[in-house]
């Protein structure tokens, strides 16, 4: 007399084949997805809306101070000081934005836009890649052409992930 055995579940071949399915699957999501390049573009958005706010702050700056930027002015009896913008080199911007608290001051250094805080912008942006507990610089960069518009750029807009990337550069 035979037994008749029902076996239930999987075999071990099943078992692999439905795991390599997986993995394949998994493979081509993550490679679609590409989260470097994720990353990347996440970053250079942060720096076009950081671009985009210093070149507000300096315009509301200007248009406050009859189309001038450089000055001084008084907030609570102290005396505060703007350094004129420095120039461009070929379109390019090339000071370096320097983070720098409000104080009262009366030095020129290019760059230091600390005389928008807090009137214009609460704080000045920093770049996703830099270390301000480092250097002062907040990774973008302004300078001013001829004719008085005002370029900001941020040059760290190169990802190595996006091809075709270059700097973020806008001018008003």
């Amino acid at each position: 007399m035979k037994k008749n055995r029902k076996t239930t579940g999987f075999t071990l071949i099943e078992i692999l084949v439905v795991i390599g399915i997986i993995a394949i699957l998994a493979a081509i999501v993550i490679i679609a997805i590409n989260p470097a390049k994720q990353f990347a573009q996440a970053r250079n958005t942060q720096r076009q809306a950081g671009v985009n706010t210093i070149l507000n702050a300096v315009g509301q700056r200007i248009a406050d101070n009859k189309g001038i930027f450089q000055g001084s002015f008084n907030v609570g009896g102290n005396v505060y000081f703007c350094a004129p913008i420095p120039p461009t080199v070929g379109g390019t911007a090339t000071a370096h934005i320097n983070v720098t608290p409000l104080t009262a001051t009366t030095t020129t250094v290019s760059g230091d836009l600390g005389c928008l805080v807090p009137t214009y912008v609460a704080t000045l942006p920093l770049d996703p890649d830099t270390t301000y507990a480092i250097d002062p610089y907040t990774g973008y960069d302004i300078g001013v052409d001829p004719t008085g518009r005002v370029t900001v750029c941020a040059s760290k807009g190169a990802e190595s992930s996006i091809p075709g990337s270059g700097p973020i550069c806008v001018t008003r």
